[in-house]
């Protein structure tokens, strides 16, 4: 269901929409590369089956397949890069301290909930850096989450000046609270982990939320995330407080990636150890790839955030049902 608060009205129309879109997608790209040492590389739409290299994200959402006439084998359309872009690392000869990023673009036929931040179509930048052992530390994360805030906000900047009548979507908060998932139950044992999210946000306005994937001590996770591209133990979600939708608005998904170590722990703990035999996971069990950082970063959700929208398909093509199509066309709220 679609939740347009009351009074809305788009600061910018359709024509200066696409043009800030396009805007800031360069400048954030320009930002995050620099940021972060990063060069921008061609990806796949899809891989094959066999490889092991599609994300199975929370484990249970069902890839798009498709056979290919000629090979005979079975392609998947990609959920997202996390182990493509390592194994990319790997192939194209990056060193530590060097990354790359690229536009990924997705399909989610298993997402459950159409909303006004939720689509069937992904987009994002999937990025992914070589790191050194040294760097696979809690610190080195929350620098990396520093720099990508900071990209944030200088784009924002930006792109304000560019469009003045933004500046009413305010100012987003580059001090980022770092709470870890635990810390998060133990504060607020009695709510959910998505009310545990909106009320650190709101308080703090930008959050990172460490360790997503394993058990807290309520035998239950924060949330679900795949057991073989991040180290459960130095993950996490980039997480700003979206003042017009009234709650937290998670930008990023992002981690220092399993070592052959954390990775074994973790397909054994979730129950994959049938991944073991595919490609991608025995060269990285063998210690054949490189010990990476990365994340996606949703480029719609950025559109959102920046330019003050309401929903999500203000800013992309996608389906949507007749039912929210019909009440967001009777709150005057143009889906692309």
């Amino acid at each position: 269901m679609a939740c347009i608060p009351e009074g809305y009205k788009s600061i910018l129309g359709a024509y200066d929409t696409q043009k800030a879109i396009g805007l800031l997608k360069r400048l954030f790209e320009d930002n995050l590369s620099a940021a972060l040492d990063l060069h921008r590389v061609s990806a796949p739409l899809f891989v094959e089956a066999e490889t092991g290299l599609n994300d199975d994200l929370n484990g249970v959402e069902r890839p798009v397949g498709f056979d290919i006439k000629y090979t005979g084998t079975t392609a998947q359309v990609v959920q997202s890069l996390a182990k493509w872009k390592r194994m990319a690392l790997h192939l194209y000869g990056f060193y530590p301290g060097k990354g790359l990023y690229t536009d990924m673009n997705a399909i989610r036929r298993d997402e459950e909930a159409l909303d006004n931040l939720h689509s069937i179509y992904v987009d994002q930048w999937d990025w992914e850096k070589v790191i050194t052992e040294k760097d696979r530390t809690l610190d080195y994360l929350k620098s990396t989450v520093m720099d990508i805030v900071k990209a944030v906000c200088d784009t924002q900047a930006t792109v304000q000046a560019i469009y003045p009548k933004l500046a009413q979507t305010g100012t987003l908060e580059r001090r980022v609270k770092f709470v870890t998932a635990q810390e998060l139950e133990d504060m607020y044992p009695d709510l959910t982990p998505r009310e545990r999210e909106n009320v650190i946000a709101k308080e703090h306005k930008t959050v990172f939320v460490i360790g997503i994937g394993g058990k807290l001590r309520s035998g239950r996770p924060h949330d679900g995330r795949a057991p073989d591209y991040d180290d459960w133990s130095m993950n996490g979600d980039i997480i700003f407080w979206n003042d017009l939708l009234g709650c937290a608005f998670e930008l990023s998904s992002m981690g220092i990636r399993v070592d052959p170590e954390s990775l074994d722990r973790q397909l054994t703990e979730s129950g994959c150890d049938d991944r073991r035999k595919l490609q991608f996971h025995r060269m990285l069990l063998a210690g054949e790839l490189p010990l990476t950082i990365g994340g996606g970063i949703g480029q719609s959700r950025l559109a959102m955030l920046l330019l003050g929208k309401a929903h999500i398909g203000e800013v992309q093509t996608s389906v949507w049902p007749a039912e929210i199509r019909r009440e967001c066309g009777e709150k005057g709220v143009m889906l692309l």
